[in-house]
């Protein structure tokens, strides 16, 4: 997800002339997870030679320490001579005595397909260079060139957005920003392809699935990345200049891989547990979030991650914006591309909601400091015990639900003003020219679009840089849509993370701030034997305890608490979760003004309407605007036509 400083067709002068450094991979214990790995440094200044492992992964912010996963590492000098290495620290070798040309050769474990790790196998290589690839200190503008050695037997070819070097197994990358930033998939891949030239320029789409699918089933994937393409480029009103034409969508959906989306420069890396065959729908939605990304994220660029620094966890006040902004439009384009009921789009908002309204996360950080939490919690892991619970919300959620939020009071208050907008002139401003954003930055770009910049200010010092949250009940009614109490009258004691063992509750987690289990003085790893004087076995005992009850009562509970046995009274409360639905599930009437307002925030941008055509599959019941497209994927592959 780099910015990338040349571009490879107008390479200057300078960047010609410096020496390529070349790698070579080997895959010949690849039963076993491992890669040998070879990279050639030549005309070196006399001196030390610096190599690396990254700490840390762009689009991951975190440490990851890859350098763990790297061993029977020897350096040899230009005629082939030992060269000795020392460890300045644990992801460093140093090389010293060489004749300007250094070849250092180690062998990579990799048993983790995922967004961030590789993973290597008899049936396939799945590469994420920080995880892969050594560097060396001070060399970051030379080129790289790199060959692939596939196995004798195996029928893997190549997916990558490095530049073919003529040959099918070789490429080339013009930095190490760039190298790092290129996932590299080595599989029996299954290829499809599209050709957009709007704008009069050529832009060459190829999606790379490697799965244990049927043929129909990766043409119906496709097509519904296509959808999701050209729906998102209507948002920016184009898409990015990918760098040497194409964007590549690399897809491994297979049983022992992870989970995961990364996006990068002109590629995305989708890694899934779940088959095309049943999920299809879900695997897509995750294409949506990442593709979003080769605007808002790659080209839009957070002046904190610019340049992205392997050798530290990289820290930004805008993830609100980068992450949170695409999951919004993530749900927002699956609707406006027809492939989700209007019913699943506001069970996604009160998802979005709820997150907002019930946790006390909002107490202790605002969204820009929110953001600045990720190195604590992207991927990250650590064994000692953390209150994220109450401290923490996702900089993905809290950004959707701002964004959620400005469209509708944009679209509410300013005639003919949305939250597209805002993105085109932060794209044209930001993106097109990749001059990195502040947060400041976007605030006027607001007050731009709106031409009020006492509104722009005001809403970030209240929802960017303050704690507060959007009114969302009179936006959402515009729209057609009900917020309203999910359980009213219901008792709650509050959520409790538990597990139920030995006839107790045992709390598995610090209890929520505000809770009525928190206000009880009841914490982590105690064990509730009864409440309301009945035993608290399983969570049907809870439930058939609270069913006797209404929100004000209060109620008896015995617990274990390190080493004491302990009584309190727990108040009821009444069931704080909200829920969103259509007018037309609350038995509200539609005006022509909401019908209106809810067309043009939800209808497809692609067609002018909400969908060239619409069909309904039968079996899960999803909308889909296609006028040839396989839905529902169990089975036999059921084909809806426009017929």
């Amino acid at each position: 997800m780099m910015r990338l400083c040349v571009v490879f067709l107008l390479l200057s002068a300078a960047g010609l002339a410096q020496p390529t450094i070349s790698y070579t991979v080997s895959f010949d214990n690849a039963v076993h997870h491992e890669a040998v790995i070879a990279v050639t440094f030549a005309h070196l200044p006399p001196g030390m030679l610096e190599a690396r492992m990254s700490r840390s992964s762009p689009g991951r912010y975190a440490l990851h320490e890859f350098a763990k996963n790297v061993y029977s590492v020897t350096a040899a000098d230009g005629r082939g001579r030992a060269l000795p290495i020392t460890r300045p620290d644990p992801s460093g070798w140093e090389v010293a005595g060489h004749d300007g040309t250094v070849t250092i050769t180690y062998t990579l474990f990799a048993d983790q397909s995922d967004g961030t790790y590789s993973g290597i196998d008899r049936s396939h290589a799945h590469l994420m260079m920080p995880a892969t690839f050594m560097w060396a200190r001070g060399l970051d503008d030379r080129p790289i060139s790199i060959a692939f050695r596939i196995p004798k037997g195996s029928d893997w070819t190549i997916a990558t957005q490095l530049m073919p070097a003529g040959e099918s197994n070789a490429f080339t990358a013009p930095n190490l920003q760039y190298f790092m930033d290129s996932p590299t998939e080595l599989a029996p891949i299954v290829l499809r392809t599209w050709n957009d030239s709007s704008g009069g320029k050529g832009h060459a789409f190829r999606l790379a699935l490697h799965h244990a699918g049927t043929a129909e089933q990766a043409d119906a994937f496709a097509a519904l990345a296509r959808a999701v393409v050209e729906e998102e480029k209507a948002v920016f009103g184009e898409l990015p200049a990918y760098d040497g034409g194409s964007y590549t969508f690399i897809a491994d959906f297979l049983p022992y891989v992870s989970f995961d989306g990364m996006e990068h420069r002109n590629s995305t890396s989708l890694v899934s547990t779940r088959a095309l065959r049943a999920d299809a729908p879900i695997l897509i939605g995750t294409l949506a979030h990442e593709f979003f990304h080769s605007w808002n994220m790659e080209r839009i660029r957070s002046r904190s991650l610019e340049p992205f620094d392997f050798d530290r966890a990289n820290m930004s006040d805008e993830l609100w914006f980068g992450e949170g902004f695409t999951s919004y439009y993530q749900t927002l384009v699956m609707e406006r591309a027809g492939m989700s009921s209007i019913d699943r789009f506001a069970q996604s908002v009160s998802g979005t909601v709820n997150a907002m309204v019930n946790s006390p996360g909002r107490e202790y950080f605002s969204a820009s400091e929110m953001s600045a939490q990720a190195p604590f919690v992207d991927a990250a892991t650590s064994i000692d015990v953390q209150n994220r619970g109450n401290t923490f919300i996702s900089y993905y959620t809290w950004g959707e639900a701002i964004g959620l939020g400005l469209d509708l009071t944009l679209r509410a208050n300013y005639r003919g003003v949305t939250l597209d907008d805002l993105m085109r002139k932060v794209w044209e401003v930001h993106g097109k020219t990749e001059r990195p954003y502040t947060n400041g930055d976007v605030q006027a770009l607001l007050g731009a679009v709106t031409n009020d910049t006492l509104f722009a200010g005001r809403f970030f010092r209240s929802y960017v840089e303050g704690k507060e949250i959007v009114d969302y009940q009179p936006l959402l009614g515009k729209a057609g849509f009900l917020l309203r109490k999910a359980k009213p009258g219901k008792a709650s004691a509050g959520w409790l993370p538990a597990r139920y063992e030995d006839g107790a509750a045992v709390v598995t987690a610090p209890t929520l701030v505000h809770s009525p289990w928190y206000a009880a003085g009841i914490d982590r790893k105690d064990r509730i034997t009864r409440l309301d004087g009945s035993p608290l076995a399983s969570a049907k005992d809870l439930d058939s305890v609270l069913a006797r009850h209404k929100p004000g009562d209060v109620i008896p509970v015995e617990f274990e608490q390190r080493g004491s046995t302990r009584k309190a009274d727990l108040t009821l409360e009444e069931q704080r979760q909200v829920e969103v639905v259509t007018y037309e599930v609350a038995g509200l009437a539609l005006t022509p003004e909401i019908e209106a307002f809810r067309a043009s925030w939800l209808d497809s941008r692609r067609s002018g309407g909400r969908a060239d055509v619409t069909r309904t599959c039968p079996v899960c019941k999803r909308r889909y605007p296609f006028s040839y497209e396989f839905c529902h994927f169990d089975g036999e592959a059921l084909k809806l036509s426009a017929e």
